[in-house]
């Protein structure tokens, strides 16, 4: 594996995060009359903050990749209790079933409990948003190699708050594409799609197997649904040209902007690295240079 890309993964999550920010829940037409095409950092707008922060995406793939380069390995206990912290800290943005999951967490659930019973009580459309996608990245850096422990890993760090089939195996599609990107396998995502098999929703499955083969959808949803998430974050992060172009793109669609931002970032930053990353933006993250170091700690896990 390659530092640089691996770096790109921790980096390009924060620098969609960040630049996503301020648009978030905004549409296409919304931003294009504010900003033309957003491409720099820029402060305010949704959330009232300045240029260059991220929000929960980052803030919680950062307790992931800390919990790992602390302890080695993954320890769905220690993160839970990570989140929770960062919970209680009062972060300005966090999803509703990631609230619900970590206040029941604080309340004394385990974390195999929490995310399954906020989950049994969502009614559907509102039980399988993309609150653990975006941060499980981390994890394709320390286990890029070992597909079944990636896996196992991956739907444990969703169900601490979201246990929907469609959010675990989502978690797991997306780190194995990403691992593949890692170790340059020749097509990642049908990879990971051959992998967990039958074990993934149809949903799932049907939204992304045409990426796989290299098509592109007549119509891409950015909702905060974890099947519109992937698609639309999967499809920019693979098929643009640049990093930056990817994460231009995905954010100037509108609707979940930081989100699919921060996924699709982690994606083009898999592939092109960080060195390919806007020096204008990484300046803007105050997190920038800990996100370095710790995917340099997660490379070097054994």
């Amino acid at each position: 594996m390659v530092t640089d890309n691996a770096a790109g993964v921790m980096l390009g999550l924060a620098c969609g995060d960040a630049l996503g920010r301020p648009v978030e829940f905004r549409s296409a037409r919304q931003i294009r009359a504010e900003h033309g095409t957003l491409t720099d950092m820029v402060g305010n707008g949704t959330w009232g903050q300045p240029a260059g922060t991220i929000t929960d995406d980052t803030d919680q793939a950062l307790c992931i990749a800390r919990s790992l380069a602390d302890h080695g390995e993954f320890d769905p206990e220690d993160v839970a209790a990570r989140f929770v912290q960062w919970y209680e800290s009062g972060p300005f943005d966090i999803g509703n079933m990631t609230r619900q999951a970590l206040q029941r967490l604080a309340s004394g659930d385990s974390w195999e409990e929490a995310g399954q019973r906020v989950w049994k009580a969502s009614s559907e459309g509102s039980n399988a948003g993309n609150g653990s996608v975006m941060r499980c990245p981390p994890l394709a850096i320390a286990y890029p190699n070992d597909h079944d422990r990636l896996a196992e890993v991956s739907r444990q760090s969703s169900q601490i708050t979201h246990a929907d089939p469609r959010c675990t195996e989502g978690c797991v599609i997306l780190n194995l594409t990403i691992a593949g990107l890692l170790e340059d396998t020749d097509s990642p995502l049908q990879e990971a799609l051959d992998y967990v098999g039958s074990n993934a929703p149809d949903e799932l499955v049907t939204a992304l197997q045409p990426l796989a083969r290299g098509d592109s959808p007549d119509t891409l949803e950015t909702s905060g649904y974890v099947v519109h998430s992937l698609q639309t974050a999967l499809h920019d992060g693979l098929f643009a040209e640049s990093a930056e172009d990817a994460i231009v793109t995905a954010v100037n669609r509108g609707g979940d902007t930081d989100t699919i931002g921060a996924i699709a970032g982690a994606v083009a930053g898999a592939r092109f690295g960080a060195s390919q990353l806007p020096d204008r933006w990484l300046t803007a993250i105050d997190e920038a240079d800990e996100l370095e170091a710790l995917a340099a700690q997660l490379v070097e896990l054994p």
